[in-house]
């Protein structure tokens, strides 16, 4: 007999609840508008941790850790961003958490 931990559901569960990493490459008219504020905002509402920051090349990066459901959610809203900008491209990695980070910052 299988175990309720073993069920669809539960298994379903465990993988939204999962950990992970998150560093994503945000490319178009994302510096100058409050995207930073905007990105920290939505990750601190969302309950993750880690950093937001600009580039040289004018792209955004931010590294953030969390649950993986929280985690597409930022996805999400990163995508969106805030008013005034213009996102071109967003570029993805996952990795599992390393649990380094305490709240989410804002990096020069």
């Amino acid at each position: 007999m299988a175990k309720d931990e073993d069920s669809p559901a539960a298994v379903a569960k465990a993988r939204e609840e999962e950990r992970l990493r998150l560093r994503a490459e945000i490319f178009g008219v994302v510096q100058g508008v409050g995207y930073r504020m905007f990105a920290q905002r939505e990750a601190t509402r969302l309950g993750l941790s880690g950093f937001v920051r600009n580039c040289e090349d004018g792209s955004v990066e931010t590294v953030a850790e969390g649950p993986r459901r929280a985690l597409e959610q930022y996805v999400d809203r990163l995508r969106a961003g805030p008013l005034g900008a213009e996102v071109r491209d967003l570029r993805v990695e996952w990795g599992p958490a390393q649990g380094s980070f305490q709240g989410f910052h804002i990096r020069d």
